[in-house]
């Protein structure tokens, strides 16, 4: 009789060992589903394209601001998840989204026929604020690269008065400003150094464009490449004083979810993640006008 006490006593142990490690919360799904979105406006980004706008300022040859800003729309069908990882120790997940291609209407309202083609890119996210810093940084060195492309396709605005007195400098300013769409640009590699820092390295192969005088420039078969940057910490703070797409789309497949490493630089770890895309042919259309 004891023996069996005991063993149902094992028994409830086990079942209640077994029901509390089953409890699921919702930190895991919160931070995969926001990944799956932030690749989902990377695929959004590679094909549809974006605005972008850039004001640079410097004043007595001092640093004043770099500016950069940014926006898609497009309605959207046909994206899978073809990797998800998710790593606990962190709470970061990375998502790859891919999508097969039929004819997209662009950003700026140009017909693309893909035949089929399709794109990968990759998004990450994470549910804890903690952990966003490297993150927040690849999306600023994204930014970056948006913008490089731009400004050397397209060009740029650039104002500036010097004033010079006895030989003395009084006075410095230059600005530079941009605002240009740009499609068809591929992410072809993404990595973190030792400090933190993020880096994008983003390519473009594109046809005829506008430049800022409104001349027609013939950039067939040729390819740009850049490298954008982006920081987690702000130094000076810390210091005192729609258009829609029309999808082809193929036999659905699921992604599972898996557990693993993530290369994330936070809480001591470092790496980097690396992709590569097919070459399209994209462009950039100056707005600045």
């Amino acid at each position: 009789m004891k023996k069996k006490w005991v063993l149902l006593v094992a028994l409830a142990a086990t079942f209640v060992m077994v029901s509390v490690q089953g409890v699921a919360g919702n930190k895991k799904l919160m931070t995969i589903n926001a990944a799956k979105v932030i690749a989902e406006r990377a695929v959004v980004e590679s094909v549809v394209g974006l605005k972008v706008r850039s004001r640079e300022s410097v004043e007595d040859l001092i640093a004043q601001e770099v500016r950069v800003d940014a926006k898609t729309a497009a309605a959207i069908k046909g994206i899978e998840y073809t990797d998800i990882v998710y790593d606990p120790d962190k709470d970061i997940a990375r998502v790859e989204a891919s999508i097969k291609l039929g004819r997209v209407s662009n950003i700026v309202g140009k017909n693309i026929d893909f035949g089929g083609q399709t794109i990968k890119r990759f998004g990450f996210a994470t549910s804890t604020p903690a952990m966003a810093g490297p993150l927040q940084a690849l999306r600023a060195a994204e930014l970056d690269a948006y913008k490089q492309l731009a400004k050397q396709i397209v060009g740029f605005e650039i104002d500036s008065n010097t004033s010079v007195r006895d030989y003395l400098l009084e006075s410095d300013d230059v600005r530079a400003r941009m605002m240009a769409a740009i499609y068809g640009a591929q992410l072809v590699d993404q990595r973190w150094d030792e400090d933190g820092n993020a880096y994008v390295k983003m390519r473009l192969r594109f046809g005829e464009v506008e430049d800022v005088l409104n001349q027609k420039l013939n950039y067939d078969d040729e390819m740009i490449e850049v490298e954008g940057v982006g920081a987690q910490v702000d130094d000076f703070s810390e210091a005192p004083s729609d258009n829609g797409m029309e999808m082809a789309t193929g036999v659905r497949r699921g992604a599972e979810i898996r557990e693993g490493m993530i290369d994330v630089p936070v809480s001591g770890s470092l790496g980097g993640q690396g992709q590569s895309d097919r070459d399209n042919a994209g462009g950039a259309v100056d707005l600045l006008r």
